[in-house]
Formats: C-alpha cells, sequence, structure tokens
C-alpha cells in the first residue's frame, strides 16, 4: 500500500508539474486572461486540474484539485468548471487531458456567425468545422457541461459561444497545442472573410493533415514551451 501512495503521489506531482508548464503557454500566448483552467488524467478515473486563479499566477505553491469521475459534488479546490473536464473525460476514454480558454480571434469570428473553417494544414486537425456550444452562460452544474459534451461530439475542439473554447488531447502538450491552432486558425479565417470568401482545403487533403496530427502537435508545443514558458 505504502508503494501504491508513493507512486499515486510522484504521479500528482508530474502532473502538477506538466499543468505548470503548461498555464505558462497558454497565458503568455494570450489565449486567455483572468481565466482559463487545465486538467490531465493521472489514472483512468481521476484528473488533477488547475485552482480557479489566472493561469499567468499559477505556481507550485497553490492547490491543485484532483477530480474523480462519476463524483456528484466537486472538491472546494476546483475551478466551478471543473464540470466539463468531468463530463468530457467520462464520455471520451480517449482524452487525457483537456484545455478551456479565450482564444480572442474564436470569439469575434463566432460572434460574428461565421464557422471555423480548415484554411491551411494545422486547422485540418480540428475537422471540417469545429461544434459550437450555442449558450454563453458559464457551465456549472453536470447538465450544462453534459450538454457541451453532447454539442462537441466525437470532434477534438468546442467553442462555447461568447464564453471561450475548450480543447482536448491524449496529453496535455497535445489539448494546448490545439488551442493554439484553433486560435491561428480563427485569425486565418478572419483575414480570409475580410479579403473575400473563404475556401476550406479539399476533404483529401484535410484528411492527410489530421493524420499526421499527432506527429505536429507535439512539435507545435515544444515551439510554444520554448516561446512562451515562464523563464525563457
Amino acid at each position: 500500500m505504502k508503494t501504491d501512495a508513493v507512486t499515486t503521489d510522484a504521479r500528482i506531482s508530474g502532473a502538477q508539474s506538466q499543468l505548470l508548464d503548461a498555464a505558462a503557454v497558454v497565458a503568455g500566448a494570450g489565449l486567455t486572461d483572468a481565466f482559463g483552467h487545465l486538467s490531465v488524467r493521472t489514472s483512468a478515473t481521476e484528473l488533477t486540474i488547475t485552482p480557479p486563479v489566472a493561469l499567468s499566477a499559477l505556481t507550485a505553491d497553490h492547490n491543485f484539485a484532483s477530480l474523480t469521475l462519476g463524483s456528484a459534488e466537486l472538491p472546494s479546490a476546483a475551478p466551478k468548471e471543473a464540470w466539463i473536464h468531468l463530463a468530457l473525460t467520462e464520455g471520451r476514454s480517449d482524452i487525457g487531458a483537456i484545455c478551456r480558454a479565450q482564444p480572442p480571434a474564436v470569439a469575434a469570428l463566432v460572434a460574428a456567425g461565421q464557422p471555423v473553417l480548415p484554411l491551411n494544414g494545422h486547422g485540418s486537425f480540428l475537422g471540417e468545422t469545429v461544434p459550437v456550444y450555442d449558450d454563453s452562460r458559464l457551465i456549472r452544474d453536470a447538465d450544462s457541461a453534459a450538454a457541451v459534451r453532447r454539442a462537441m461530439g466525437g470532434s477534438n475542439a468546442v467553442i462555447l459561444r461568447g464564453n471561450g473554447a475548450v480543447t482536448t488531447g491524449p496529453d496535455l502538450a497535445s489539448a494546448v497545442a490545439l488551442m493554439w491552432v484553433l486560435e491561428k486558425t480563427a485569425e486565418l479565417n478572419l483575414r480570409a472573410l475580410a479579403a473575400g470568401t473563404p475556401h476550406p482545403l479539399p476533404p483529401g487533403e484535410q484528411s492527410w493533415w489530421r493524420d499526421r496530427a499527432t506527429e505536429l502537435l507535439p512539435r507545435i508545443y515544444t515551439y510554444l514551451t520554448n516561446t512562451y514558458r515562464k523563464g525563457h
């Protein structure tokens, strides 16, 4: 039992280190401001999540909460929107990490009633269009979180109209890199709309790029950590 406890403690400590680095990236890249939260699986049934503080201010001294799938209540140290993390990971065993942020170009595009279309290779990682949860209110209960899960379906991203976005991945690097890709894709869509009519990549090319997402997203995250992580 002692060995199991040590293993669990080491796993949680490793998760917190990952979350601290990822928080610095998300904040530094301008993907969120006073809000946002990140989580990573530490076992098949548990997650470690960042506390309800600005990601730019997060330190190792903060209290990181553990979430257990199937819980009827949130721990006091968890952000009130932790329901999103529970709902998505309960419904999708392929999700190992979640990034919740407020990317500004995404907000502008959706406010204009425009979809996020895959106009370049990296944008294809998000699918043919990014689903939208059409309610601006905060997700602070299990029912609304389940509605977000339904809106997201099998996608790896969902936009919360008037309230940011959520991206997922098999690991934290992929989830955070995908949030950056989502924002860059929205920026490209805005520019294309200003210039004329956006034209998505052909389906075959989109599929080609999506097949390489697992290779390329970690490389994007390495770039982001080298650019935005504290101490660089």
